[in-house]
């Protein structure tokens, strides 16, 4: 029974997520009201305030769902690859997650940025934790000579994140018909410039 309870209780929590990173992304979190979010997930308001203290809880706990599910897919992504190549999956890893969940990137976008919002310290932490794992990358690459030796990890590492972030973005948006192995060549075409830099 409590097995069924709380798979009930994550699909509630999924679909409430969706609602409002679709709503978000579409109004902007200021304009979107929990009784959006709770019409755009087919429940009642109470139950996104069961599951959530506020519209802001529940954006906070967005970010640690949606960046979590990034940095899983990062982690497993250059498990036990040589940095080059690790490097590669890394981007592949970025553009097909953002394809999966291109609103929730939009939004993570728009908000990665902006400095006066209560969730900024939460966001600051989870992208943190995204990065380290293309910092740990990098700094293979820089250890074993593939990359570098005067690379600065810390830049490169939060330069990947961003550009990755920022050219999936625009690939979905203004080219959506273009192959995504286009794209991740394009963007590794960068990675190996800086590597023979």
């Amino acid at each position: 029974m409590t097995d069924g309870r709380t798979r009930r209780r994550e699909d509630t929590r999924q679909r409430l997520f969706v609602a409002a990173v679709d709503l978000i992304a579409e109004q902007g979190f200021s304009a979107t009201t929990v009784d959006d979010i709770a019409a755009r997930a087919g429940v009642a308001k109470g139950t996104v305030y069961y599951n959530f203290e506020s519209k802001t809880v529940l954006f906070e706990e967005l970010l640690r769902h949606g960046i979590g599910l990034l940095t899983a897919e990062f982690r497993a992504a250059v498990d036990g690859l040589p940095p080059l190549e690790a490097l590669g999956a890394l981007v592949r890893a970025q553009l097909e997650y953002i394809r999966r969940y291109r609103a929730f990137a939009q939004l993570l976008l728009s908000e990665m940025w902006r400095t006066n919002r209560e969730w900024q310290q939460t966001l600051r932490l989870l992208r943190g934790e995204a990065i380290a794992v293309i910092a740990e990358t990098v700094k293979a690459g820089v250890d074993s000579g593939e990359l570098p030796a005067d690379l600065d990890v810390r830049t490169a590492s939060s330069a990947l994140f961003g550009v990755g972030l920022v050219v999936a973005v625009d690939w979905l948006v203004f080219s959506p018909e273009r192959p995504i192995d286009e794209v991740q060549e394009s963007l590794l075409g960068i990675v190996r410039r800086v590597a023979r830099t």
